[in-house]
């Protein structure tokens, strides 16, 4: 057999789109199909064409709007139904009208799934693999086979599991994957269960997980180990139940780990900016512990490690997280120490001495506050603003002060509820009234601020609220509790509600995600009243800007400084 490039497929666009809550236009998954191109996957299953309307669409559109310059696009259909001819099944008919180089056909090969769900029998079954795969070649198709539920099939008949991967060879078909449906294999079972059925057949094998043991990309890794050269899986893991396995893992381990060049060094370069786009794109996020491309995955928050991380990065990390795309961050807590701030301080670009009276000042400060219930691990421009605060040792000129401020909600008689923020301050002696509606009382202060100050400080029009978060904490010192995050966006953010602790009256700590221009950064604010939380974290956004014109960077350390409110 000739040496063949390895596979990398991705099904996002459509066992991806099983995913609890996720829904994609057409516009998304063409957007979605360019950023994995981008990458350089070199199959993107689109869809079902015939079965789901807007696959259809998809694939009509995608000849004439998607012009890929690494992947092929896939069709995904299922084979004839039995007892009928493949030239007339309207199912078969659509995957060849929508006009792909490849064509990937689910098939069963599990004997249960045969009898109950296709209600048809195991003789059957073969044929209409056979016979469909023959007609989809013979029409200038590329063809891989999906062979559904191998590995449970093969446990209970392997000789017809083998027969399945047989047969859709024999009549064309180039690979044939076998899929872990249920996700309930370990990786001891998935290697040798590849291994004995390439050495059987000696068949080019594909390998698809899910991931309902947690073992998806373990898995993949372990078929690869035994010969799979085709690998599928999902941006983020997304897909039903437990999700598919994570490309973007898969791919990282085996450039990385493997030394299988599946993608070029540059794209795996691009992995971070590209998940991140993919997740804006289909509104699910990835999760924050996802190695490589995790927020955390690069996050460093003991002491210990961070004095270690001082001396040598690798001492804690894996791999250079610049290879996919990705940097490391330091985690500012009370479980750090000095080593925390002053890697903490040079990732925003201030060049502090671990041993210095500005590092333990702002150190002690981080404890202090933390116990109180504040959080600076989303909270950057909070975590910048007070180690400006204490680079100018309390000496804060502030552009503004701050008066007084309210909120009122009030019950209109047609029912609509009417929320006004206002503001008192004073700029350059001038004292200041404005006021701002809004749907919550932090759109309607975020409003008020900005129209009493934009006239003095344009800069401040840039700035968006984008997301806004609410914990309710739990005893003294802030620790425990759960609550529940609101969520704003466009500067619309309303007051999250909460749980837990001593409930209205316990402590509330903020986080809100700001935007200007091409960055973000997230304030905190903590209070026993949520209002006030919110406000301190505002207050904190302005300030972060005045101070630092956040779209340009971090200001010199010799820069006058301004208070962290909060």
């Amino acid at each position: 057999m000739a040496e063949r490039r390895f596979q990398l497929y991705d099904t996002t666009l459509r066992d991806g789109t099983q995913q609890k809550g996720m829904t994609l236009t057409v516009e998304d998954k063409l957007a979605v199909a360019r950023r994995l191109d981008a990458f350089g996957v070199g199959f993107i299953e689109g869809g079902w064409p015939g079965a789901v309307p807007r696959d259809t669409e998809f694939f009509r559109r995608a000849r004439t709007e998607l012009n890929l310059s690494s992947a092929q696009l896939v069709a995904f259909g299922a084979t004839r139904k039995p007892a009928s001819l493949v030239s007339v099944d309207p199912q078969v008919r659509a995957l060849l009208d929508a006009q792909t180089p490849v064509v990937t056909l689910v098939a069963k090969a599990h004997p249960r799934h045969v009898d109950l769900a296709l209600r048809t029998n195991l003789a059957e079954n073969l044929a209409m693999i056979g016979s469909t795969v023959r007609h989809l070649v013979s029409a200038g198709r590329r063809v891989f086979l999906d062979a559904e539920h191998y590995f449970d099939g093969y446990r209970l008949n392997r000789e017809y599991a083998l027969e399945v991967v047989r047969i859709a060879a024999d009549a064309g078909a180039e690979t044939v994957v076998l899929c872990d449906t249920n996700g309930g294999c370990l990786p001891d079972e998935v290697r040798a269960v590849v291994a004995d059925t390439l050495e059987a057949t000696g068949v080019p094998l594909g390998i698809h997980c899910h991931d309902d043991t947690g073992c998806a990309v373990a898995n993949t890794l372990a078929a690869v180990d035994a010969g799979a050269d085709h690998v599928q899986g999902t941006a983020h893991g997304y897909g039903e139940r437990c999700g598919n396995a994570n490309l973007f893992t898969v791919s990282a381990n085996l450039v990385l780990k493997r030394g299988l060049q599946v993608v070029r060094p540059d794209q795996l370069r691009a992995m971070a900016l590209i998940g991140h786009s993919v997740a804006e794109l289909t509104g699910v996020p990835g999760h924050p512990a996802a190695p490589y491309l995790g927020s955390s995955a690069f996050a460093h928050k003991a002491g210990l490690h961070a004095s270690a991380l001082r001396i040598d990065p690798d001492l804690y990390q894996h791999t250079d997280p610049a290879l996919v795309g990705g940097e490391m961050r330091t985690l500012v807590s009370d479980l750090g120490g000095r080593s925390s701030i002053e890697l903490k301080a040079r990732s925003l670009g201030y060049r502090l001495d671990a041993a210095s009276d500005v590092v333990a000042r702002t150190a002690a400060r981080v404890k202090e506050l933390e116990h109180l219930g504040y959080a600076f691990e989303s909270a950057d421009a909070s975590f910048e603003l007070m180690l400006l605060d204490e680079l100018a040792d309390g000496q804060v000129e502030p552009p503004f002060e701050v008066a007084s401020w309210r909120v009122g909600v009030d019950r209109l008689p047609t029912g609509a509820i009417r929320t006004e923020g206002s503001v008192r301050l004073v700029v350059n002696g001038i004292p200041l009234i404005a006021s701002g509606e809004g749907n919550g009382p932090v759109n309607a202060l975020d409003r008020a601020l900005h129209k009493a100050l934009e006239p003095f400080f344009p800069e401040l029009a840039g700035l968006e609220l984008v997301d806004y978060q609410v914990r309710v904490l739990a005893g003294d010192n802030g620790g425990g509790g759960k609550g529940s995050g609101g969520k704003g966006s466009g500067g619309k953010g309303n007051a999250g509600k909460g749980s837990g602790g001593k409930g209205s009256a316990a402590r509330a700590r903020v986080l809100v995600t700001f935007r200007h221009g091409d960055r973000t950064w997230g304030t905190v604010g903590v209070d026993e009243n949520t209002v006030a939380a919110s406000w301190r974290a505002l207050l904190d956004a302005v300030h972060y800007v005045l101070r630092t014109g956040a779209a340009a960077g971090p200001v010199p350390v010799v820069a006058p400084a301004i208070a962290a409110a909060g």
